[in-house]
Parts: C-alpha cells; sequence; structure tokens
C-alpha cells in the first residue's frame, strides 16, 4: 500500500510577514518608483474617482493577505524538507503564480477596457514584484 503524504502546517507568522513585504513593494512601487507614471495614465478624469488611501490600503492588505495564504497552503504542501533543500522553489512557485495566472488575468481585463500598455505594465510589474517578496518573506521565515 502506498505511503499518503501528509501536507505540514501553514505557517500563519510567514503568512503575515508575506502580506507585510508585499505592502511594502507596494508602496515602492507605487511611490517612488513607479508613482508619477501610473499618476500620468491614471490621472483626473481617466481612471474613476478617487478613494480614499486609508481604505486603498484596507482593501489591498486584506487582499494580499488571502494571496499570502493561498501561497502558506502551497508551501506547506510541498513541506518544509523540500525547501530546505530547493530554496529557489520559493521564486519559482511564487514568480510563476504570478507570471502564469496573475499577470495574464490582469492584462486580459485590461485589454477588454482599453486601459494602456504602460499601465498594464506598471501593474502588471508589481504583481510579479509583489509574489516574488511575498516567496522571500516565505524563505527568510522558513516557510
Amino acid at each position: 500500500m502506498a505511503k499518503k503524504e501528509k501536507m505540514g502546517p501553514v505557517n500563519w507568522i510567514a503568512v503575515v510577514v508575506a502580506t507585510l513585504f508585499a505592502l511594502g513593494a507596494s508602496t515602492l512601487w507605487y511611490g517612488p518608483l513607479f508613482g508619477r507614471a501610473r499618476l500620468e495614465e491614471v490621472g483626473p478624469g481617466k481612471l474613476g474617482i478617487r478613494r480614499s488611501p486609508a481604505r486603498t490600503a484596507a482593501i489591498t492588505a486584506a487582499l494580499l493577505f488571502i494571496s499570502a495564504s493561498m501561497m502558506g497552503h502551497m508551501f506547506a504542501r510541498v513541506g518544509a524538507a523540500t525547501l530546505d533543500v530547493k530554496w529557489w522553489l520559493y521564486f519559482m512557485m511564487s514568480g510563476g503564480l504570478a507570471i502564469a495566472f496573475v499577470v495574464p488575468s490582469l492584462w486580459i481585463s485590461y485589454s477588454q477596457q482599453r486601459i494602456s500598455t504602460r499601465l498594464a505594465l506598471i501593474d502588471g510589474g508589481f504583481w510579479l514584484a509583489a509574489y516574488l517578496s511575498m516567496g522571500l518573506a516565505f524563505m527568510l521565515m522558513g516557510q
């Protein structure tokens, strides 16, 4: 009879740290790195109404927590023993999620809404950076 493999426990502290790392990436990405370029694309009269910065931060944090939770589950499924010897899996898996699922979904939506390629590149780049930063957090926290 085949041996059943068990999933390790989700490291919830690492999930919270990964969320904070992604929020940090957001602050840098949409602040000093690409904040001005993004504002040129979505400035007054371009993409809807302005929202409260606190509301935006709260929604962002909640949604990043959901993503980090799923990533924590995924790394728990792979297992600490595997991740200890194959550390690159943190980046391959987190970056792979962004490149294969998140960015294409975003770009499909943007193309349907006729949003500029420049904005799609800025936002797609953010999601790749955010997911890679979450992968780094999980690696540093030992999954």
